[in-house]
């Protein structure tokens, strides 16, 4: 009779056996950051094509719950302009940076003056002017990356990245493992003046003079019930767009 003891270390001994690889073949290593960068950069259509883009200009339609819709234009201009305008029943808001200062002109809530943003939202704008991403030369942007696991995205599992920016801000992006496209980030935003944790997801990927954009782009914020959803109409690749655009207007109040 084999005694308990000796019967659990033999099956134990068998399962390893089985579950380890064939001789000759080490088990996969998991991808370095470097790695998923690369493919990452790869999948939208290469550094070169990406580092050519000096102004974007994209359009769509937003919608944040029953009739609560309209339309959005993002424009951007390197090396960090901003420039969104949302447009609802005919009322245009404008929210706009040069990458110095920024401004704000919002009458869908009431407010017709141009007014000056705070310094921290500036700041913020100035992170998403970068339309190449931190992941695009992270290291000579002085961010900081490491490989913090994988998760699930919807029904797809990703690599999900921990980006410290250099500014001390932390980003988590998640990439498709099987695509490395950026499914979702998750960062925390300045929300009316409150730090707010927003998590963004993006889909249905489609390619414009060679790069990779999401056609969708859904925004959930922390402790709020409805989502931001804008399916995007049109992206425009190096459209002419003049300074004045993010330029702050002389009749812009504190």
């Amino acid at each position: 009779m084999i005694k308990p003891v000796l019967f659990i270390t033999a099956v134990l001994a068998c399962a390893i056996a089985v579950a380890a690889p064939p001789p000759g073949k080490p088990a996969p290593k998991s991808p370095t950051a470097d790695d998923l960068v690369a493919k990452y950069i790869a999948a939208r259509g290469g550094l070169t094509r990406i580092r050519s883009v000096q102004t974007l200009r994209q359009k769509g339609r937003v919608t944040a719950g029953p009739n609560q819709e309209g339309l959005v234009t993002r424009e951007l201009k390197k090396p960090s302009k901003t420039r969104f305008e949302f447009k609802v029943q005919g009322v245009t808001s404008v929210f706009a940076s040069d990458g110095k200062r920024g401004w704000k002109v919002d009458p869908i809530r009431g407010d017709a003056d141009v007014k000056k943003l705070p310094d921290d939202v500036v700041s913020e704008a100035v992170e998403q002017g970068d339309f190449e991403g931190p992941l695009v030369d992270w290291k000579a942007k002085g961010h900081k990356i490491a490989l913090a696991g994988r998760e699930t995205v919807g029904d797809r599992p990703a690599y999900k990245l921990k980006v410290t920016l250099k500014s001390g801000g932390v980003v988590y992006d998640y990439l498709d493992v099987e695509t490395s496209y950026l499914l979702r980030t998750e960062a925390t935003r300045q929300i009316r003046g409150r730090p707010t944790q927003v998590q963004t997801t993006f889909g249905d990927f489609k390619t414009t003079d060679g790069l990779l954009f999401p056609g969708t782009v859904e925004v959930q914020a922390a402790g709020r019930p409805n989502s931001l959803r804008v399916t995007v109409d049109s992206v425009e690749v190096n459209p002419p767009l003049a300074d004045a655009r993010f330029q702050m207007p002389a009749s812009a109040k504190p």
